[in-house]
């Protein structure tokens, strides 16, 4: 089927339709999710020993449309469950060509996107979004700035197109309104600095962000997940309680629970096959484990080298 360029073409699509019009991004995740559920396809492929424990919880948690925090400790594929949300996105969607914050057609939420409405009608022209360039990732560190997660006044478009700074065309927009109508997700929450959160909250509970003291009203379509290391919080950072009252879930990830199950882990994320046989690293280091529980006297190898480094008399 061919795809809509233009406003126009798209207004005889399925995307016109009311229900289309009307979803947001939760409701998309929350309609694929069911679908998977249905079919008895599998959730988040990859993910081994949670399917009794954390998975429910995300499920449920997608299901009441929450934004959502992911507790655990190093190692437990929080960012990995993160990046596959994108599996309960659609494979395209229409935005507005040339709109830096993925504006829907029928409703868009940017200045540029409206002018350009107005300007050209039903001959708007129309660009197709993946879901992979729907998932924005941030790492939060300390010097993290609100220009980096919201946005800033660019003084070089304002000279060229004539504008006040006040003008919401003269912003550089950040990576948060540039996820509009997609998953943004924020690892290690609590290392982001208190004013930071402060932006995160206004956008969760009032869709208002304030640029350099100018308030910009943008109604975001975003759905926010976070992830956070429980051991940090007193040593880098915490997270501000209002912005924790306005995460709906909270779900607690684990090691693996028994032996079999981090030895299945172990065997997925180890590279021992290499072109279908056995790396000759793998192979020196079985020997020497071999060597060194039938000799008495230990040779410590360079797996990689083959030449012995050091040589002790086991005690």
């Amino acid at each position: 089927m061919t795809q809509a360029t233009t406003l126009g073409e798209l207004k005889k699509t399925e995307w016109a339709s009311p229900a289309r019009r009307q979803r947001t991004v939760k409701d998309e995740m929350r309609e694929n999710l069911i679908c998977l559920l249905e079919n008895g396809s599998p959730l988040f492929p990859g993910i081994v020993g949670y399917e009794e424990t954390v998975i429910p919880q995300l499920v449920n948690a997608i299901l009441s449309r929450h934004n959502f925090i992911l507790l655990g400790l190093r190692g437990q594929a929080k960012s990995r469950i993160l990046r596959q949300l994108v599996t309960l996105l659609d494979e395209e969607i229409p935005i507005i060509a040339g709109s830096e914050v993925n504006d829907d057609p029928f409703e868009p939420i940017s200045k540029y996107g409206r002018e350009l409405i107005t300007e050209r009608g039903d001959a708007t022209p129309i660009a197709w979004l993946t879901r992979e360039l729907r998932f924005v990732e941030k790492l939060a560190t300390p010097d993290v700035t609100i220009a980096d997660i919201i946005g800033d006044v660019d003084p070089i478009k304002a000279a060229r197109g004539g504008h006040l700074l006040s003008d919401e065309l003269t912003m550089h927009f950040g990576l948060l309104p540039r996820a509009n109508r997609g998953v943004f997700a924020i690892n290690e929450l609590p290392d982001l600095a208190g004013k930071i959160q402060v932006g995160l909250f206004n956008i969760m509970q009032e869709g208002d962000v304030q640029i350099k003291g100018y308030p910009v009203r943008l109604n975001l379509d975003v759905a926010l997940v976070f992830t956070a290391n429980p051991e940090d919080y007193t040593a880098r950072g915490k997270i501000i309680t209002p912005l924790k009252d306005r995460i709906g879930s909270e779900i607690t990830t684990h090691y693996p629970l028994t032996v079999e199950l981090g030895t299945a882990i172990t065997q997925q994320e180890a590279w021992v096959d290499r072109n279908g046989a056995r790396s000759s690293a793998s192979i020196a280091a079985a020997a020497c484990r071999n060597d060194c529980r039938s000799a008495s006297w230990t040779t410590c190898y360079r797996t990689r080298s083959g030449a012995p480094s050091s040589r002790r008399k086991r005690p």
